[in-house]
């Protein structure tokens, strides 16, 4: 997937794609039209855009995700701990939870995410 990384008007447009895939490219303009004030010009450049960026595809008229949403921020998670924690998860937790406490359920939640993927 490589280091994709979108502006804040990309996400929006994505979430609108993910929200309703598949969707119609008429459809889609639609709903950028409503949600974003987009004219029909603006959602065909900006869908052209994450079509290059290898994330979505428009098949025929209809617009379909390359890369799902929760493959996606799993690859952005990746990169932001690599390139702000030199990719320790440990560190990134560190600092997360200086400034937050977990909760109970929180807890739980990680320690069993850990069970689930503990190598070996």
């Amino acid at each position: 997937m490589g280091n994709i990384r979108l502006t804040e008007m990309e996400g929006k447009f994505a979430d609108l794609i993910w929200d309703n895939e598949p969707v119609s490219s008429g459809d889609l303009v639609k709903l950028c039209e409503s949600k974003l004030n987009w004219k029909k010009s603006t959602t065909y450049t900006m869908l052209k855009r994450l079509e290059s960026k290898g994330i979505f595809d428009n098949q025929n008229g209809v617009v379909v995700a390359i890369i799902k949403r929760d493959d996606f921020f799993a690859e952005q998670s990746n990169q932001f701990v690599k390139e702000a924690f030199n990719g320790s998860l440990p560190k990134f937790l560190a600092a997360f939870t200086k400034t937050r406490k977990l909760s109970d359920s929180e807890i739980e939640d990680v320690q069993r995410l850990i069970n689930e993927h503990k190598e070996g």
